[in-house]
């Protein structure tokens, strides 16, 4: 066996880049291989690999959560996976390199190998991760649209017959537009990126035109269009169109043009005039007919009528089944019947917060991208955003649709049952603070009801998530996306300063000393540890205000929790409150729970500290080694085991 190659990148600071490494470099050592790790963290490309050694290369794989550029690998077998894969199961990636079990890599052949067609790249559900590819960029339009809608009605929204408005040539009626033109591109994004995801970039324009079309029911007669739903229809058919286009063989002369002009024109028109003609009209009228079976209905029994009305407003979030249950209330407020809107009000904000709330229950159930949607999502409902919850719907259809569709339907038959009403064509409890609903007090139980029973619904099917770093989300990241979010990581670590150059900053214990080590620590939570650790900077003049760095430290714990697994949590900040650079270590005998990405405890924990106005790139190379050096299990063990300060000290002093 010859020389092996490896790659390793994360989206989302940069430990497991170096454990994903680290790791590597062990099994290649363990099986006697050659092996050598580029790796591609917050600090850029290191260890790169050259052309000679990628020529001399018997394979070369790849752990990465972030798009890695493959072109230089053309002709090579390469395996692609996630960086987990890299820091779980480094032996079993070599030896598939050694067996030959790796799939030559063909650049005209990468999108097929991610529609699917390579058995042997990623084992993960294609369809899937095209539609999470979708979701990943439809999030931050949702989020957007939604807060900049809620902050309008919030502050500019004004009761009216005909609903909450915003008094056009206001200032905020301008923010209003800036939210509804973001909620616009929602589902044409998660078309277009779908299809890309299939097809690579032909499926753009197609993807884009189906998705739009999808949401625009005035192509098919439908005033509510197909929605979401409708959106995926359309991303999932354009790539699956332009990549059936791709196969087609053409002449040579006419191949340079066919990413460009052909593929994006041809499934352009095919996906559009399918949707107009084949799928959009039968769904335009399908929802006709349920507006009038619903006006059909007023006679009978409300509490069907209010099941009904709750679960369409819940099914597709904003999409068809949801504007006619919302348009049919609206038209009985015409007719002055108040309490058929009442429970749709009802119904429209317990999808949002309901899984939001469900997202701070039980963190574990939810990926760092729902959890960072669930913030969100919470206030969109609050607001009567029920798009809010789309990002969950679309991820886990299975689980979180039914979930929210009980709660809505709970929630509209309690409302239903205590005559709550509703004068304004809006819902969420916005209306009720700005007193459009008839008994306030039953429409607040019946919202809190609905919301725990979608919370705990959702909580009670879903399974804990596996343990893999994070994308999508609102500004997070998804595999092959390609897109990097701010990494407080690397900016709370990236600089040095005058009081300890980068020079001077060579191992762990440049920056830490005996008296910043604890062996023992004895907080019971996460934060009681935090407050433990920062006494100890605080006891030794490093902060200035123990607050102010703990904000700075939860403020990074919010974006993603720095329990790295592995009984490891190296928590961080960057605050104008620090000093100088420091490094606290402390060891939890029993464990704390670090909301860890493997479930377990952390019991090694080390706290860095570091001024807002560093400079340099020092801090971050001591973060690179702690990661390494923490995948040895034989060190870990060590430290574990240590009864003194000196001893933990003795043993941090190897981490260089």
């Amino acid at each position: 066996m010859g020389k092996i190659l490896a790659v390793t990148a994360c989206p989302v600071g940069i430990a497991h880049t170096y454990m994903a490494a680290e790791n590597l470099q062990k099994a290649g050592e363990a099986l006697g291989v050659d092996i050598k790790v580029e790796t591609q963290g917050s600090i850029g490309v290191e260890n790169a690999l050259t052309e000679q050694e990628i020529a001399e290369a018997d394979g070369i794989i790849i752990a990465a959560d972030k798009e890695v550029p493959k072109e230089r690998f053309a002709g090579k077998k390469v395996i692609i996976t996630g960086v987990q894969d890299g820091i779980r199961k480094p032996e079993e990636l070599i030896k598939q390199i050694q067996n030959g079990d790796a799939p030559i890599y063909k650049p005209e052949a990468a999108t097929e190998a991610a529609a699917g067609g390579n058995k042997n790249t990623k084992k993960e559900n294609p369809i899937y991760k095209h539609l999470m590819s979708g979701v990943s960029y439809m999030v931050p339009f949702i989020v957007v649209g939604g807060l900049l809608i809620a902050i309008a009605l919030t502050l500019g929204g004004e009761q009216t017959p005909g609903g909450i408005k915003i008094p056009d040539g206001s200032f905020w009626k301008q923010i209003e537009s800036l939210g509804a033109t973001s909620f616009m591109f929602m589902v044409p994004i998660l078309s277009g990126f779908i299809a890309v995801s299939i097809a690579d970039r032909p499926g753009l324009v197609p993807g884009m035109i189906g998705g739009y079309i999808a949401a625009n029911g005035s192509f098919y007669g439908s005033e509510a269009g197909a929605g979401f739903i409708g959106g995926i229809i359309a991303g999932f058919l354009a790539g699956y169109v332009a990549l059936g286009i791709k196969k087609i063989k053409v002449p040579k002369a006419v191949q340079p043009v066919m990413p460009i002009i052909f593929i994006p024109i041809l499934s352009s028109v095919i996906v559009g005039l399918l949707f107009i003609f084949v799928i959009g009209a039968p769904v335009a009228n399908v929802f006709e007919a349920l507006t009038h079976w619903l006006a059909s209905m007023q006679g009978g029994s409300s509490v069907m009528l209010a099941m009904i009305l709750g679960a369409m407003i819940a099914f597709d979030m904003g999409g068809p089944f949801n504007k006619v249950a919302f348009l049919f209330g609206s038209s009985m407020i015409a007719e002055g019947n108040y309490e058929i809107m009442g429970p749709i009000a009802v119904a429209i904000c317990i999808p949002p917060i309901g899984l939001g709330l469900a997202t701070f229950i039980n963190k574990r159930k939810f990926s760092q991208t729902e959890r960072d949607a669930g913030k969100a999502s919470f206030t969109m409902g609050l607001f009567g955003i029920t798009e809010g919850a789309i990002p969950f719907a679309a991820q886990d259809p299975f689980r979180v649709i039914p979930s929210i569709m009980v709660g809505s339907m709970v929630g509209a038959v309690i409302a239903m049952l205590s005559s709550v009403g509703d004068r304004v064509a809006h819902g969420g409890p916005i209306v009720a603070v700005l007193g459009a609903v008839d008994n306030v007090v039953m429409f607040f139980i019946a919202v809190i009801v609905g919301v725990i029973v979608t919370a705990l619904m959702v909580i009670s099917l879903k399974k804990n998530v596996e343990a893999a770093p994070v994308a999508a989300g609102v500004g997070a990241v998804t595999r092959n996306t390609g897109a990097v979010r701010r990494d407080p990581v690397r900016e709370s670590t990236v600089q040095k300063t005058e009081a300890a150059p980068s020079t001077d900053i060579n191992k762990l214990t440049d920056i830490t000393t005996i008296d910043l080590i604890e062996t023992n620590l004895i907080g019971a939570t996460r934060d009681d540890v935090i407050d433990e650790m920062i006494a100890k900077l605080d006891a030794n003049a490093i902060v200035s205000s123990k607050q102010e760095f703990k904000q700075a430290i939860l403020k990074r714990e919010a974006e993603s929790s720095t329990g790295l697994g592995m009984n490891i949590a190296i928590p961080h900040g960057k605050s104008n409150a620090v000093n100088r650079p420091a490094v606290v270590f402390g060891i939890k005998r029993d464990g704390v729970d670090w909301n860890s990405l493997d479930g377990t405890d952390a019991k090694l924990i080390f706290m860095i500290a570091v001024p807002e106005k560093a400079a340099g790139d020092a801090h971050l190379k001591i973060l690179q080694m702690l990661s390494r050096k923490l995948m040895d299990d034989s060190f870990r063990a060590q430290l574990l085991k240590v009864t003194s300060k000196e001893e933990a000290y003795e043993l941090l002093e190897s981490i260089q």
